[in-house]
Parts: structure tokens; C-alpha cells; sequence
């Protein structure tokens, strides 16, 4: 990775997104997927689709991943020195044509438009989602896709969804007037790349419509300035918080519920 930390941030604090960033040698992708595919062995893969959620504090291979030098080069550079791992979650969309050439079951999963941080009740600070990708994302297996600058609108409406499969925990969508469809880009990642996105940013990603599992580790960040806010219709705990790099002088996610 040769652009400077300068650089990454102009380019990010313009668009709200980066992509196709290196982060796992070739080595260190065979060690994550082998240590994925046990997992999958031994949960079954509706469980591992969704439910894989905060494992970093079960699983220490989990934790080395939110903690890659790459990873955090990129986080600094756009969120300061001092940094807080907030929330983790493997997602996987297997696929919806099986090798026999059948297609699957109607409402497949995919991720409606949206921004994070709708449900997120964060302020003091931005929220950053790191896409990890474990297998190749691409357009046929639902990668995912954003609309640049959106995350300089502010936060939007949302509604509940309409179409069934969404894999929002909340089944959330932004109205379909309201989204710029048209200017999405698509952010295809090879296996060990990943993407970077702010909170207010809007994104989405289409079903797997391939032959081939898409499957990502989703990490979530904040600067140590940020804190929850109180919300009584919708409490929220952050109790697999940790600092990821540098100091935490405000502790505002020790254990605080939201």
C-alpha cells in the first residue's frame, strides 16, 4: 500500500468510501478461511449467514484480524491514533444457484439501501465499517455497492422494508425515492482485499445470483471521542467494545449500555 495517510483521507472525507485495499497475504487469507470453514463446519451455515456476531472476544484468530497492521494503517490515517473496536459480525450470502445449475428459494438474501448509522446511536464521532473480504466479492455474488458523497447529506429516512430477504437486523431501507440508484458504484474486492465506508454513507448490496459464497468480515469503528447516545425506544449495549490502537482517556464504551 503506497498512498499516504494524507491522501487516504482526502480521498475518503470526499467520497465516504475506499476500496479494493490490501490487507491479508496470501498466507494469512488460507489461515482465515481454514479457521472460517470450522466454524461453518460446526455451526451449520444458517447460523454462520448471520450470527457469527462479536466473536473477536471468543476467538483469538478473530481479535489478530480487527487488529491487522493494514487494517489500522488505514483506520489512522482517517480516525486519529486513538481507536475503538465497537462491533464485528461475519457475513456470508451462499449461494442462490447451487452447482447442479438449481436456483434456490425465493426472498434470497441481500442488503437493502441504508446507512449505519440510523441504527447505530453513535455521536461525538464517526462510525467506520471495514468490509474484510474472505472470498472474492464481486457483481454476480453481491458485492457491495455505494452512492459517493452521499455521507455529506445527513441522515435520511428510513422505512421498513419491503421486499422480503433483507439481512438487516432492523429489516431497515431507505425509500427508494429518496436513493440516487443511478450513481451507485459497484466495490468489487478480491479474498484478503477490503473496503471502508463512513456511517452516513449510503450503500447496499444485491443478492448472490452466482454459484459462489460471498463471504466478509464486517468490523466496526469509532474514535475513542465518540460515545453512545441514549435512545429509551431502542436501548443499546456495547459490551464487546475494545480499544483497538493508542488511548482511551473518555471511556465511554466501558461496559455502557445505550
Amino acid at each position: 500500500m503506497t498512498t499516504s495517510p494524507l491522501k487516504l483521507r482526502e480521498i475518503y472525507g470526499q467520497q465516504g468510501f475506499l476500496s479494493a485495499l490490501p490487507v491479508l497475504t496470501d498466507a494469512e487469507l488460507k489461515e482465515a478461511r481454514d479457521a472460517f470453514s470450522e466454524l461453518e463446519a460446526r455451526f451449520g451455515k444458517e447460523y454462520t449467514q448471520y450470527s457469527l456476531h462479536n466473536v473477536h472476544l471468543r476467538y483469538p484468530w478473530v481479535m489478530e484480524l480487527t487488529r491487522h497492521p493494514q487494517i489500522l494503517r488505514v483506520l489512522t490515517a482517517i480516525l486519529g491514533p486513538d481507536v475503538i473496536l465497537l462491533d464485528s459480525r461475519f457475513i456470508c450470502k451462499y449461494p442462490a444457484i447451487s452447482p447442479d445449475g438449481t436456483s434456490g428459494k425465493d426472498g434470497l438474501p441481500y442488503v437493502a439501501w441504508h446507512q449505519d448509522m440510523r441504527y447505530w446511536g453513535i455521536a461525538g464521532g464517526p462510525v467506520l465499517s471495514v468490509w474484510l473480504a474472505l472470498d472474492d466479492s464481486m457483481k454476480e455474488n453481491g458485492a457491495l455497492q455505494v452512492i459517493p458523497g452521499t455521507q455529506c447529506a445527513g441522515m435520511l429516512p428510513h422505512r421498513q422494508a419491503i421486499r422480503p430477504g433483507n439481512m438487516l437486523t432492523v429489516n431497515q431501507e431507505i425509500p427508494d425515492e429518496l436513493v440516487q440508484a443511478s450513481e451507485a458504484v459497484l466495490c468489487p474486492l478480491l479474498a484478503g482485499q477490503m473496503s471502508i465506508h463512513d456511517g452516513l454513507l449510503v450503500h447496499a448490496s444485491d443478492t448472490n445470483a452466482s454459484t459462489k459464497r460471498r463471504c466478509g468480515f464486517v468490523i466496526r469503528y469509532v474514535p475513542t471521542c465518540a460515545y453512545p447516545v441514549e435512545d429509551p425506544d431502542r436501548p443499546r449495549k456495547f459490551l464487546a467494545a475494545t480499544l483497538a490502537c493508542g488511548e482511551d482517556r473518555f471511556n465511554h464504551f466501558s461496559g455502557k449500555a445505550a
